[in-house]
């Protein structure tokens, strides 16, 4: 079975946004993910979002202001999946065109395929959320800021039962940040 990992940027208090929406605070450990990101990339096939997260890397990525990014060409590359129960389409620039699933069943049978690496999760904070709480994420790699928020967009379920994760792995980067991968408990 293929591995869904989920991936996000988070500050020290668990946001994944700010207040207003803002992802500034992901500067701060860009060139050190980055660099991560482009190992992990080769363990990769799929790019799993939501219909929000889509929109906006869609307005990037796939785009010529992406151009010297060094993730960009793999990503570009990858197999993109939409859960979306409104979206028709998933156009990705000059790329193939995203699959748009409509719900966890479609999510389950992605990762049943016979054949295929582990897939991504981007962003996507309520997909995370429901695809957590339905036991189909097999890793949190989380690239914690050096910076608080107090307030914002957290990535994680509130008021839900408690989830069991075991560490995988923390590395500290020069920038201040911090790398964290885990998998639920059994």
């Amino acid at each position: 079975m293929r591995r869904l990992i989920f991936q996000e940027y988070v500050t020290l208090d668990g946001y994944a946004a700010g207040p207003d929406g803002g992802l500034e605070f992901f500067d701060s450990i860009a060139d050190h993910a980055d660099d991560d990101n482009l190992e992990l990339l080769d363990s990769i096939d799929t790019m799993l979002l939501g219909a929000e997260t889509y929109r906006l890397f869609a307005g990037y990525w796939p785009t010529d202001a992406s151009a010297d990014q060094p993730i960009a060409p793999k990503l570009n590359a990858l197999r993109l999946v939409v859960v979306s129960t409104r979206l028709e389409s998933a156009p990705w620039g000059s790329y193939e065109p995203g699959l748009v699933i409509r719900d966890l069943d479609a999510v389950r049978a992605l990762k049943a395929e016979d054949t295929g690496k582990d897939i991504i999760l981007w962003g996507s904070i309520t997909l995370f959320q429901s695809l957590l709480r339905a036991g189909l994420v097999d890793e949190v790699q989380l690239r914690i800021c050096p910076i608080l928020l107090g307030a914002g967009t957290s990535a994680f379920p509130s008021g839900e039962s408690p989830v069991q994760l075991e560490l995988i792995e923390a590395r500290p980067w020069a920038s201040g940040g911090v790398l964290v991968r885990y998998r639920p408990a059994s």
